[in-house]
């Protein structure tokens, strides 16, 4: 098999895109929330995209983040089956993830889970590879959601 000099380099990429991922997910599970993480995950102009609302830009994307994970006491994000296509300067990434909520009180006891595929764009800029777009998208849940605990359907 002839040595292809690239191979290293597209393998590099992968893997830090992977871990812009990874990143994200556990910024969600440390819940702190400021315009130097939003640049930390996303371009400026950087988008949010899930079932329940979305936010376009780092401006207002802390805010944001911190209203829609504020529901929680505490979370726990597990991703797997990166699927990381790079273009040069672009890349695609694709993904399961499961995610974890644990009500602001101890009723429910049940947690809340949601099974998510996660798909997203990324470029590569001076500071490394930053989500111009990053879409979840709900394929189970399991539990209580937000908003519902102590309405019984009696």
């Amino acid at each position: 098999m002839p040595y292809d000099a690239n191979a290293l380099s597209r393998i590099a990429d992968r893997l830090e895109v992977q871990d812009l991922v990874d990143r994200y997910l556990a910024s969600l599970d440390e819940a702190a929330f400021d315009d130097a993480w939003a640049r930390s995950v996303f371009t400026e102009g950087g988008r949010f995209e899930f079932p329940m609302g979305g936010h376009d830009g780092v401006p207002g994307m802390a805010s944001f983040t911190a209203a829609m994970m504020g529901k929680w006491r505490r979370t726990h994000h597990v991703a797997a089956g990166h699927r990381v296509e790079v273009d040069g300067d672009r890349a695609r990434v694709r993904g399961n993830l499961i995610a974890t909520h644990l009500h602001p009180d101890e009723i429910p006891a049940e947690h809340f889970q949601v099974g998510d595929r996660f798909e997203g764009e990324a470029v590569r800029t001076d500071a490394g590879w930053r989500f111009t777009r990053l879409a979840l998208e709900v394929v189970w849940t399991r539990g209580t959601p937000p908003g519902r605990v102590g309405i019984h359907n009696d």
